[in-house]
């Protein structure tokens, strides 16, 4: 389903009806955007050792623009038939890299508990394998609780960015307790309906 409507008997075919969506365009342009600002982000990040508020506060910049162009490159493909295979596989890439280094570089520095990295980016990786898994037999849609989660992802790391203290150090804490469990939670219902997706399939296979 692009979205784009079927055309009219007798009437004229929409303009990108039958037409493939070029790599130059501005749902990609994003999405390699937010691949360039990975390793800009790392350095200033780590920057005189990662302790420099100034530096830390660019650092979350860099961040918080990653984290705003994923909102929009994903809608403007969809809404305006911009989907490329290019954009299939750059985008979760993207969202997965940014995602990545900033909690690699938080552990790294002592700010995150490993094990939260490991919760997080195994939970990421993993389901994003699976998609790709049962893509074949369908598509699992993105949740309302995957969207919270995600949120929570990245108000909870970009708090962590910035060098906070008293109460909004304590409530960073506890945004990011909630996208740890909503990774998990989230993780096990991807899971769930990748398995029944693939049973169904197997089953309607196996009826024909």
């Amino acid at each position: 389903m692009s979205g784009v409507p079927a055309p009219t008997a007798g009437g004229p075919a929409p303009a990108s009806a039958g037409r493939p969506a070029g790599l130059w365009n501005i749902a990609n342009i994003l999405t390699m955007v937010r691949l360039l600002l990975v390793p800009g982000f790392v350095v200033l990040m780590l920057h005189n050792g990662g302790y420099e508020p100034a530096w830390r506060s660019f650092a979350w910049a860099a961040f918080a623009i990653a984290m705003i162009t994923d909102l929009f490159d994903g809608h403007l493909a969809r809404t305006y038939n911009l989907v490329t295979d290019f954009g299939k596989i750059a985008d979760p890439i993207a969202d997965k890299a940014i995602m990545g280094a900033a909690l690699l570089c938080l552990s790294a520095l002592g700010d995150l508990p490993w094990w939260v990295t490991g919760v997080i980016l195994s939970r990421e990786i993993g389901i994003t394998l699976m998609r790709f898994w049962v893509i074949r037999h369908g598509v699992i849609p993105a949740s309302r609780g995957g969207k919270l989660k995600t949120l929570a992802q990245g108000v909870g790391t970009g708090m962590y960015i910035l060098p906070l203290e008293g109460p909004l150090a304590t409530l960073r804490f506890w945004v990011m307790a909630v996208a740890v469990v909503l990774t998990v939670l989230t993780g096990l219902d991807y899971i769930r309906q990748a398995v029944a997706l693939r049973r169904a399939a197997r089953t309607g296979g196996a009826a024909r």
